[in-house]
């Protein structure tokens, strides 16, 4: 019998990503990686954020090239709105890793994607960040995802791909539970 090739194609390698999982279940202590970012404060409320190294499979890590992220605040905060806020990065952050998961979920159920979009939005009372109430959250108050979704297959399908990316997204965890942050000056 003859094994049938997926004619499925979304970019993932979902082959070398179940391999990935078999050689970190025997060896779970190669599963321990510490993501790094560093940030440089330009002028006013513009920063400048990179990241390159990595620590993973036991050893350090190196992404090709590094990547820069500027971050600001709107010129309605009396700022130069020279990047994005950072709360808006949080919501870069959350739908990037959502898109990847369904990418990855859609290829390993051989559901070809033809084209996702996803929306979020933030909800923030800002009275809190600003000092204006302490009983006001710094934070958001909700966050709402909305996807466009057009795949070779059922609704049903889709809802379960969008389902099993949530499940296993680590953006989505870290928003969603309390993460210890600890916070120190040299």
């Amino acid at each position: 019998m003859s094994e049938q090739v997926s004619m499925t194609n979304n970019g993932v390698n979902v082959e070398a990503l179940l391999g990935a999982r078999e050689a970190l279940t025997a060896a779970p202590e190669a599963a321990q990686f510490k993501w790094r970012a560093s940030c440089t404060w330009q002028n006013g409320t513009h920063s400048i954020a990179s990241v390159k190294k990595f620590f993973g499979l036991g050893e350090e890590q190196s992404h090709r090239t590094e990547f820069t992220f500027d971050t600001d605040h709107p010129e309605i905060f009396a700022s130069e709105d020279k990047g994005a806020n950072p709360v808006e990065f949080v919501l870069v952050g959350l739908a990037g890793c959502l898109s990847a998961g369904i990418a990855t979920v859609a290829q390993h159920r051989d559901i070809q994607l033809n084209s996702v979009t996803a929306t979020l939005e933030g909800d923030m009372d800002i009275q809190g960040v600003l000092g204006i109430d302490a009983d006001v959250r710094n934070g958001f108050n909700g966050v709402k995802v909305h996807f466009e979704i057009d795949a070779d297959a059922t609704r049903e399908e889709i809802e379960a791909l969008v389902a099993q990316s949530q499940k296993r997204s680590a953006v989505f965890d870290i928003v969603t539970n309390p993460t210890d942050v600890h916070v120190k000056v040299n």
